[in-house]
Parts: C-alpha cells; sequence; structure tokens
C-alpha cells in the first residue's frame, strides 16, 4: 500500500511534554501509520497514507491544535521572531488587559470611591476574563486536544486550573495564570531556540548557489542545479559550496566550520576540499565530487539531527518518572480540593485554590525540558568544534568512562614513515648517504623507499635525483644497483660485513627500523626510519590521564617498537603483536576490568574493536564515510588534542543534567509543601514552579555551549 511521508517543522513546542502531546493527537488521525516528533529539532515526520489522508489536511489539524509548521529544512527555516508571532502578540494583548484590570481595581483603596468602584467591578472583571481569553489561547486549544488523548500534559493542567479559578470567582488569579503561563512558554521557546540555533548556524554553513564554469560562460546556479564533474569558480572570501578536488589555483582554507582547526590550511591542485569551508586569498578552481545531499557537511547536519533525536538512559528515565509524578500530583490535588471541607468542614474555595496550585505544580515542564536541553547544547557545541557525537547516550557514556585505549598507527602516530636519523661512517657525509640511497630506491614503491626519496626531495630540492643502473631487488633484504660506476647496497644491515653497529643498536632500541647505506664489501652509513608521533600526542595522554583515566595501547607492531612508543608518550599500560580480531578480545577484557571504555581509532581498520567498546571514536572522519558511519563519535580531524576537552563536555553534561533533575525534583517538591498552609498561591506556583524553573534549567544547560577545546 502506497504511502506518502512528510517532514514540517513545528513551532511552539515549548517542552518534551508539548512533543508528547502532538505525536500523539497526530497519531490518532485516521489514514496516519506512524507519526513521530523530535523535540530536540523540533521537527515532525508523519507517514500516511494520501487516499486517506491529504498533505492540506494535515496541516489543518496540525494548525487547529494551535502549531505552525514549515516544510522542513526549507531555506526559510529560521523561526520567526518571537515578537512578531501571533503567540506573542496575544500575550502581550493580555498582559495590557490584565494591567487595565488591576488599575481599575485600585479605586476600591479609596472610601469616598465606592460608588464609583461598583461601576467599574463589572468592567474589570470582563477585563480579566478577556486577558485569560488572549493568555490562554493556544495554550488551551492544545489542552483540549490532549485531553481527548486522555493526556495529563501541562497544557490541560494549566488550562483545569484557570477554569477552576474562574469558578470560584478569582478572576485576577485566573487571568494572572493565563498571562504568565502564556509569557513562560515564550520565553522558554526563546531558551530552547538559542540551543537549537547552533543546528541552523551549521544548515547554514553552505551557500545556497555557486559559481558554475559551464560552456564558457560562469553561472551562479542552486546546488541543487550543479553535477558531478563540474567546475567551480570560488573567489577570496567566499564559502566553498561543494566538497571537490582543486584544478588550479592555490589558497589557505578555513576548515574551522568541519574540522574546528583554528589555523587555515593549505590548498593546492589536488588536494581535496570541503563543503562549508573558506577560501582565503587565493582563486581556486574545484571539479565536484559529491552532489550537495552527500557532502561531508550534509552528512555531519544530518547526524546531529539523528544525534539530538537519540534520547539518552537519563532522558528515558525522566518521562517515566513524569508519567507516574504528574498523575499522582493530580490525585494529591483532588484529595486536597474535597478531603477538609467534606470531612473537617473548611472553606472548600481556599482548599479548591490550594488544590489548583498543586496542579500547576504538576506540571513536569522544567523536569523534561532539563535532559534533552543539555544534549542538544552538547552535541553542537561539540559539532562547532569538529566532533561529531552521534546521541545523547553516548554524551551519558563518555561522562563515565574509565579507560581510554588508542591504537598506535595512525591514531597516536602520523601512520607515514619518514627519516628520523642520517648517520655518516668512515668518512662519509650525511648528503652523500642520502644521495646514494634516494638513488636506489627510487626505484622502488617500498614504503621505507618512499620515505627516504621523499627526505631528500626535501632536503636537496635544488639537485636531481642521479640515475641508478642496473638495478636489482633483493628480496626481504634491500635494493642493490649501480651509481657512479661503483656497486651500492641500501637495506637491511646483514647485507653489509660488521654490520653489528653501536648506532644501530641505539636507534633500534627507540623502535627506530635501521636502513644501511654502503658498498658490498664497506657499510657506509645508516638511515633510521620512524613512523613519527603526532605532535600533540604527549600532552593529549597526559591531560587525559589528570582527568583520572587509565590510558591503554593496542598495536600490531612488534613489542620492542610498542614499548618505545609507549614510553615516549607515558603510557604504562600497552599490548603489542595483537591482530585486528585480537583488539575486539582486549576490548572485552577491559569492559570486564573498568566496566566503561573508550576506543580511539581510524574508523575502518579499527571497526570491530570500535563497535565492541562503549564508546568508539574515530580519527580523521572528514570526508571519510567510513568512518562517520562506524565510530560512535568523530573527530573530524587528526587532532587527539579534543579527546580532553571531549571528556570534559560529557562529565560537565551529565553534572548539569543532574543539577537540572535535582533543582526541577526540589523546586516541585518545596512548593507542594508549601501549599498546604497556604504559603503558596496560584501565581507563586507559576512564575517559581513552572517559569522560573524552566529559565532555570535551560540557562544551566546553555552553559555547556560555551565550553571549548584548550588550545596548547
Amino acid at each position: 500500500m502506497d504511502e506518502n511521508t512528510e517532514e514540517f517543522s513545528v513551532e511552539g513546542m515549548h517542552c518534551a511534554g508539548c512533543a508528547s502531546e502532538l505525536e500523539q493527537s497526530i497519531s490518532r488521525l485516521h489514514g496516519v501509520t506512524e507519526a513521530k516528533v523530535n523535540f530536540s529539532t523540533s521537527t515532525l515526520r508523519v507517514r500516511y497514507r494520501p487516499h486517506t489522508l491529504d498533505r492540506a489536511q494535515l496541516i489543518e489539524h496540525i494548525g487547529r491544535i494551535g502549531y505552525t509548521t514549515r516544510r522542513a529544512h526549507e531555506e526559510a527555516s529560521t523561526p520567526k521572531p518571537l515578537w512578531r508571532r501571533r503567540e506573542a502578540l496575544f500575550t502581550g494583548v493580555s498582559g495590557v488587559l490584565l494591567a487595565l484590570g488591576l488599575a481599575l481595581s485600585v479605586f476600591k483603596l479609596d472610601p469616598t470611591l465606592m460608588v464609583l468602584w461598583e461601576r467599574t467591578l463589572t468592567l474589570s472583571t470582563m477585563l480579566y476574563l478577556a486577558a485569560v481569553f488572549f493568555g490562554a489561547y493556544h495554550f488551551a486549544r492544545r489542552g483540549l486536544h490532549a485531553l481527548k488523548t486522555f493526556s495529563l500534559g501541562i497544557n490541560f493542567l494549566m488550562s483545569l486550573a484557570i477554569v477552576g479559578a474562574i469558578l470560584i470567582g478569582e478572576y485576577v488569579e485566573a487571568a494572572s495564570l493565563a498571562f504568565l503561563f502564556a509569557l513562560a512558554e515564550l520565553l522558554e521557546e526563546f531558551s530552547v531556540e538559542r540551543a537549537r540555533r547552533s543546528l541552523r548556524e551549521l544548515m547554514k554553513l553552505a551557500p545556497s548557489e555557486a559559481r558554475v564554469r559551464r560552456n564558457g560562460q560562469e553561472l551562479l546556479l542552486p546546488l541543487d542545479q550543479i553535477e558531478l564533474g563540474e567546475t567551480l569558480v570560488v573567489k577570496p572570501g567566499e564559502r566553498i559550496a561543494l566538497d571537490g578536488l582543486v584544478l588550479s589555483g592555490s589558497s589557505s582554507v578555513n576548515q574551522a566550520p568541519i574540522t574546528g582547526e583554528s589555523v587555515p590550511v593549505e590548498k593546492q591542485p589536488g588536494d581535496a576540499v570541503s563543503a562549508g569551508t573558506i577560501n582565503h586569498e587565493g582563486y581556486l578552481e574545484i571539479r565536484v565530487t559529491k552532489r550537495a545531499k552527500d557532502t561531508t557537511l550534509a552528512k555531519i547536519i544530518h547526524l546531529v539531527e539523528e544525534a539530538e533525536a537519540q534520547r539518552a538512559p537519563v532522558e528515558k528515565f525522566v518521562d517515566r518518572f513524569a508519567k507516574y509524578y504528574t498523575p499522582s500530583v493530580v490525585a494529591v490535588a483532588l484529595g486536597v480540593a474535597t478531603i477538609p471541607s467534606l470531612l473537617f468542614g473548611a472553606p472548600f474555595a481556599e482548599w479548591f485554590s490550594r488544590a489548583l496550585a498543586l496542579l500547576v505544580i504538576a506540571c513536569p515542564c522544567a523536569l523534561l525540558i532539563s535532559t534533552p536541553v543539555s544534549i542538544i547544547s552538547a552535541i553542537t557545541s561539540a559539532a562547532r568544534h569538529g566532533v561529531l557525537i552521534k546521541g545523547g547516550a553516548y554524551v551519558e557514556e563518555l561522562g563515565q568512562i574509565k579507560t581510554i585505549v588508542f591504537d598506535k598507527t595512525g591514531t597516536l602516530t602520523t601512520g607515514e614513515l619518514a627519516v628520523t636519523d642520517v648517520i655518516a661512517l668512515d668518512g662519509s657525509s650525511p648528503e652523500e648517504i642520502v644521495r646514494i640511497a634516494a638513488a636506489l630506491e627510487s626505484k622502488s614503491q617500498h614504503p621505507i623507499a618512499r620515505a627516504i626519496v621523499r627526505y631528500y626531495e626535501q632536503s636537496a630540492p635544488v639537485q636531481a635525483l642521479p640515475d641508478a643502473q642496473d638495478f636489482v631487488s633483493l628480496t626481504g633484504q634491500g635494493v642493490q644497483a649501480h651509481l657512479d660506476g661503483r656497486e651500492y647496497r641500501v637495506g637491511k644491515l646483514q647485507l653489509f660485513p660488521n654490520s653489528s653497529h653501536s648506532e644501530a643498536v641505539r636507534l633500534e632500541s627507540q623502535a627506530k627500523t635501521v636502513v644501511g647505506v654502503g658498498l658490498a664489501e664497506k657499510l657506509m652509513g645508516l638511515i633510521a626510519i620512524a613512523d613519527k608521533i603526532r605532535p600533540e600526542a604527549p600532552t593529549t595522554i597526559q591531560r587525559l590521564r589528570e582527568l583520572g583515566l587509565e590510558v591503554v595501547m593496542i598495536t600490531g607492531d612488534n613489542e620492542g617498537t610498542a614499548q618505545a612508543v609507549a614510553h615516549q608518550l607515558g603510557i604504562a599500560h600497552y599490548h603489542a603483536g595483537v591482530l585486528p580480531d585480537g583488539k575486539v578480545s582486549e576490548i572485552q577484557k577491559l569492559l570486564r576490568q573498568y566496566g566503561k571504555v573508550a576506543m580511539v581509532g581510524d574508523g575502518v581498520n579499527d571497526a570491530p574493536a570500535l563497535a565492541a567498546s562503549t564508546v568508539g571514536i574515530a580519527m580523521g572522519a572528514i570526508g571519510t564515510d567510513a568512518a562517520l558511519e562506524t565510530a560512535h563519535v568523530a573527530l573530524m580531524s587528526d587532532d587527539l588534542s579534543k579527546l580532553p576537552y571531549l571528556i570534559e563536555l560529557s562529565r560537565r553534561a551529565r553534572r548539569v543534567i543532574q543539577q537540572n533533575i535535582f533543582f526541577s525534583i526540589l523546586t516541585k517538591l518545596s512548593l507542594g509543601l508549601g501549599v498546604f498552609p497556604g504559603y503558596v498561591t496560584l501565581v507563586l506556583a507559576v512564575l517559581v514552579g513552572d517559569m522560573g524553573a524552566s529559565l532555570a534549567v535551560t540557562g544551566n544547560a546553555l552553559r555547556l555551549a560555551h565550553i571549548k577545546p584548550k588550545r596548547e
């Protein structure tokens, strides 16, 4: 059976309770097969049967409930400013009417004006009722729909409290409730929008159109009209609109929007560039390699949206708690309204008013909003600094890990061999040793050979590489060729007589591979080659240890190499000679020992170990689809220094969530107890229990957005 799927951006959702009410209402529509509301991103996804229900009817139903919709991800997806919305206008009118009613009531204070007071009594009452109408217009409609789905949400409870206040003649209380709650909803939405704003800013990083050279002309075209292989023209100061490869030109490109790197990266012909990055001073022509929907930036946005939709375990606990908490308080409120007057002859109006205050306090808005806003702030803050967290569950897990495991090659090291030492023996010069080795190794494709040739080209860029003759590969040993009329060898020390040398022993103890250079009868020099440790690795390891984490290294390299690297980085625990499937076993052992383990790897070769760990963290995920899909967390650049920031952010997020939950429950409990002796009125319940508590937890959560990686 055919089904349509629509996704909308929704305005007017103030907390997770509103989202739940909307979801239930849409789900009950005839023809709807599935409805999912994501409060974090303020989106609604609906799957429905088009022959039963059409899009216009769906939008009309959502409008009747009191929400405004747009197609998700439209260019106009930024919500209207609050002051331009009808909710704000109605709230303002309600406040003015309430103020006029209170002004007329002042006449009662002067005995000489009693006649005037009696004449204005009806007018002030009408003003209060009008204030109720405008203030409660939007949330009362939602409350009525919530009643149809048997949901005791905040909109229904507040509407019930206002009706109750009117029934007992407390018109000032009713008008104050309507105005203050409408104002509270606007302020809550404003606060939540500040948390959501980071994602919209991420979506705006790529321009909506780009300059393309087509048929000899430069055209400004929408991104969806640009095909693969076409040439983008990017001038200085412009954003790069699509992923691609530089065809011509050179420039420095600011990759901070994607990777969080503060230093621009030089780009030359053949280098990859990403959508959303900024071209600085040069002119670039770029061949498009990915369409707009497939760029790295588009994938990041999609993953961040999905991450914010995934609820953390503590959020699920809060939802379960609120599910039982709200009906329990409603039951208590019912008892407060009836038992004192029925059994003890207490004034009904007085205790009914206290019951209404309890209903207001029962609204779990602050509690429901406390966790998702914290998660939104943490995930979007991390995304702005080049760290992609794929869900609230991983924010919570990262804040609890005890051990962090590193792969060595490509993670703690650069993964690229480089010459570290050149030692000349028997009167030779280092330059001569490098020249001979590079000439012979230029005929080979071995990684060690490429490292030697690259070193020669960097150290002697003007001199052409001499041509070696009669090249022979000595399988498993090295190479041999004629140069300047003499036969030279480059390779293992066993190729030369008296190969045991103190310098070679010293270099090998530092986990370096030693290559001999010389004649068949004489060793002329040594070249040491190693996989370089990342410059930021020692400081990162130190800071992780200062954070109280156990740091472990797992590598497939031999014991000597592993020991040397571990010693240089200050890692006490390491496992050498571990094959890929063995890494999973080591992770499982650490999980049994420590409980929570994070694994840092390259996202491809380490995929099984990343999946087996509590949280898998992939390095250098920019442009690497496998890394984005495999890991729970992706570092967009090869920057290990982001790891301490990630741990600190997650720990802070857990603390903020705990603070918010504790504060919400304590506030509700304190106000609830204050209702019985009459200390807490309806107005105070709204000001403190609803508006005050919601703004407090939101403001506390927004502090997470200001946490930044430390620069070394």
